[in-house]
């Protein structure tokens, strides 16, 4: 195997033996070939819309595909091995969706768009071993297989994103026209570095098309979050904890537990949804339970009830909890039970669990300071500016991780002069958020934006403010400071370059899919910078 998608790769460079995820080699290998398979439905795709021919469960398939290689997914290669299976059968529906349309105009495709896959799993591995970045990067260098990595993590990204946007019924075909083109363009090997760096900046436009399509879904299903205080110390009873992104499982599961006398608590990236009103008014969401997914196989061990993973950020579950963990969506492990829609299974294993035997004593947080609250004080905001009172503003967001030098966030923080404001979003801000940082003239000086998928709140926020001030939002008293792990960060970061957003620190290292010439790009043109010590940092920021 060869893998460098996520930033605790080995050695900073790339799992070769097995994933520091827990990925094995069989399971990246077939997700290489998934991603393969999937470049030949888009190449179908693109065509076929050209000729005005569209079908839907094709679009949405890739974007499942694709979502279902973002790392700490899928981990079972039965699943997988299903998928490729499956991809080829949506391949060969889109091609003739294209040859139907296009008649006595089209083409002959060759590549991912003909593959055929071996008969068994070792065939398929047999076969995905010529398809590793290794062999790609002997056959085109390493500066354009980094720009084209650099794209199809980006594309993965918001392949997630899209995913959680169809599952509320938010569909846009631009945005799936897209994703067909972006992976048509990948299947090139004449693409050079130009047309590449171009497509990169475009993924990052697109992810924002998709986080703007998935806010309105979010905010259209659940209303839009509203500052609210979220107890993050359990409560006596049976209880089940949920991890991942998933807004609609969560909202399923409180209506499947109501009067079943069970608490649910939400874990990692959950810990937003208390904003949400329809969320929220379920009496028995009690509150949020342990930190980020780095830190879950201790507290899983630890919480005495059943866990639901809707997305990813699933680790190898310890044998301890193996049997009341459960996987929903696109996650799978091998000898998990994977639930849809129906959790009773999930509510059984927690009726059987102890669950808490008492009341801890109540700690609380405070979440939902997306777009719609902040812009809403957004005059009160402007004129603590102006008065001096507010002198800068940090993003200070992104991934956590289980490597060393994290730390640096929650030191970054503590500097932070108490004229400043903090803003933060996804699981990053467990570094920090539960720091009493006060509030400047009643406006809170650490504000919780949300998950990473509300990166676009950010940039409403930004957005608003720099129409305020009547100037560009690089001239703007805000800096960001971000964490990276795996590839929605790299979407998210790659709508920042899109947008022209400047001067960025980005740690705790940088990707090892960046290669030296196309950081240097990134240099020349947005001044990314790797974080070095906070102390440093906020006096390069600070002046």
């Amino acid at each position: 195997m060869y893998c460098y998608q996520c930033e605790q790769t080995a050695k900073g460079t790339g799992c070769t033996a097995v994933g520091v995820c827990g990925k094995d080699a069989a399971t990246a290998a077939l997700q290489d070939v998934l991603v393969h398979v999937t470049k030949g439905i888009s190449m179908w795709a693109h065509r076929a819309r050209q000729h005005g021919a569209v079908d839907a469960e094709v679009d949405v398939f890739v974007v499942k595909a694709l979502f279902t290689t973002v790392t700490n997914v899928s981990f079972d290669p039965e699943r997988l091995t299903k998928d490729i299976r499956d991809a080829v059968a949506m391949r060969d529906r889109a091609r003739k969706l294209y040859t139907d349309a296009a008649g006595s105009d089209a083409e002959t495709l060759t590549g991912p768009a003909d593959w055929q896959p071996a008969a068994d799993l070792a065939g398929l591995l047999t076969q995905a071993d010529e398809l590793t970045i290794d062999k790609r990067t002997a056959r085109l260098g390493e500066d354009i297989v980094s720009l084209q990595e650099i794209i199809i993590y980006g594309l993965k990204g918001a392949a997630a994103y899209a995913d959680h946007a169809h599952i509320l019924g938010h569909d846009d075909a631009g945005i799936y026209a897209t994703f067909h083109e972006a992976l048509d363009v990948l299947t090139n090997d004449g693409a050079g570095a130009e047309e590449l760096t171009g497509w990169a900046l475009k993924t990052g436009e697109l992810n924002l098309r998709v986080m703007e399509l998935l806010d309105t879904a979010n905010t259209g299903a659940y209303g839009h979050p509203e500052p609210t205080q979220v107890r993050v110390t359990p409560v006596k009873g049976k209880a089940i904890l949920v991890s991942g992104h998933d807004l609609k499982d969560l909202a399923m599961l409180l209506e499947q537990t109501a009067g079943k006398g069970i608490n649910v608590y939400t874990h990692g990236e959950m810990l937003p949804t208390h904003g949400y009103p329809e969320l929220k008014k379920h009496a028995h969401l009690v509150g949020n339970y342990g930190g980020a997914w780095q830190d879950q196989a201790k507290e899983f061990d630890e919480f005495p009830g059943a866990i639901l993973m809707t997305t990813n950020c699933i680790q190898k579950p310890r044998e301890t909890y193996k049997a009341r963990i459960f996987t929903t969506g696109l996650v799978a492990w091998p000898g998990v039970t994977h639930v849809s829609g129906d959790f009773s299974p999930v509510i059984e294993a927690a009726l059987e669990a102890p669950g808490f035997t008492e009341d801890a004593p109540e700690q609380t947080i405070t979440v939902g300071f997306g777009h719609n609250a902040v812009l809403g004080v957004a005059g009160a905001v402007v004129d603590a500016v102006k008065a001096g009172q507010i002198k800068h503003f940090f993003l200070v967001g992104g991934c956590d991780g289980a490597k060393s030098g994290r730390n640096y966030y929650t030191e970054f923080v503590e500097q932070v002069p108490d004229d400043c404001v903090v803003l933060t979003l996804a699981c990053g801000k467990y570094r920090f958020n539960k720091m009493d940082l006060g509030d400047i003239g009643g406006i809170p000086r650490l504000l919780d934006i949300g998950q990473c998928n509300d990166a676009y709140s950010a940039v409403k926020i930004a957005v608003a403010l720099a129409e305020a001030f009547e100037c560009g939002v690089n001239d703007l008293p805000l800096s960001m400071v971000l964490s990276w792990y795996e590839q929605k960060a790299v979407a998210i970061l790659l709508t920042l370059l899109h947008l022209g957003i400047k001067g960025i620190k980005l740690g705790p290292s940088l990707p090892a899919f960046i290669s030296p010439n196309v950081l240097n790009i990134l240099v020349e043109n947005f001044e990314i910078a790797p974080i070095t010590t906070p102390e440093q940092d906020l006096a390069e920021i600070l002046g």
